[in-house]
């Protein structure tokens, strides 16, 4: 499948900034099932920019531009070639052993509630108990594609009756850490976002022998050839689409701006 994204980012400050430095998480990488045919990152303002691999594999954009700035731009535009996977990755680079993502971060600290679900979920070994918690995750939340709430942990949403895409990959990563089975958070694109607040997310954990597999509890699936596999990390935070600082006083004003359209 052919995927076409274009994902724009614009910020708007009540009073002028001295300095901005981003670091843009929004490029995806080749692997065995995804082939990017382009992609381009454009800034809306005069800025040094270059390129480095962060620590989980991540190819990442770092953004320095001197004010006096207002506002800030960033578009991606872009195609990826997709196939078929059954939901395993396959053809990436993978720095770290997957033990350490089985390490707890802020955010995806179980709480005993969410423990006893995983636990409940059943199965018959690793994937089917992945999977079965995967399916119970989107029976039990109703997706609501709305901006994330900053700060908010798998415990607290685990408390919610709706949750955002963000919620449930960070429930799902908590969850399957209490089973031992290592996980981790994915952004990305997923076909048919039109108007999203912000680029999507799901989880992948890892099976012995088998390796990465994605889940994606706001389908209660695997991810297959509609998505576009973009960052990894332990939580949402490690794997943000754009994240960075600005020398400045006043607000900022954030909109974001996501479609996703693709043809066979």
């Amino acid at each position: 499948m052919r995927l076409v994204v274009d994902h724009r980012t614009a910020y708007r400050f009540t009073e002028p900034q001295s300095r901005l430095v981003q670091a843009l998480r929004l490029t995806p990488l080749d692997t065995h099932d995804q082939t990017v045919a382009s992609w381009r990152i454009d800034i809306g303002c005069d800025a040094r920019i270059s390129e480095l691999r962060d620590g989980y594999g991540n190819l990442v954009t770092m953004v320095y531009a001197e004010g006096p700035l207002d506002e800030l731009e960033i578009a991606v535009t872009g195609e990826v070639l997709t196939s078929h996977s059954d939901g395993v990755v396959r053809g990436t680079a993978e720095p770290l052993p997957p033990a350490l993502f089985l390490r707890p971060t802020p955010t995806t600290a179980p709480d005993p509630a969410l423990a006893i679900f995983a636990r409940e979920v059943g199965g018959t070994d690793p994937v089917d108990r992945l999977h079965r918690l995967n399916l119970e995750l989107h029976r039990r939340f109703e997706c609501h594609h709305v901006r994330p709430e900053p700060g908010l942990t798998a415990a607290e949403a685990f408390g919610r009756e709706t949750a955002t895409p963000r919620d449930l990959a960070q429930m799902f990563c908590a969850a399957a850490r209490t089973l031992d089975l290592p996980a981790r958070y994915v952004t990305g694109y997923h076909l048919g976002d039109r108007g999203a607040p912000a680029p999507h997310g799901w989880a992948e954990a890892h099976v012995a022998g088998l390796g990465w597999i994605g889940f994606d509890a706001c389908s209660g699936l695997s991810p297959e050839e509609d998505y576009v596999r973009v960052a990894v990390a332990p939580d949402a935070a490690g794997a943000s689409p754009v994240a960075g600082s600005r020398l400045g006083d006043g607000e900022e004003r954030l909109a974001v701006d996501v479609t996703v359209t693709g043809a066979a």
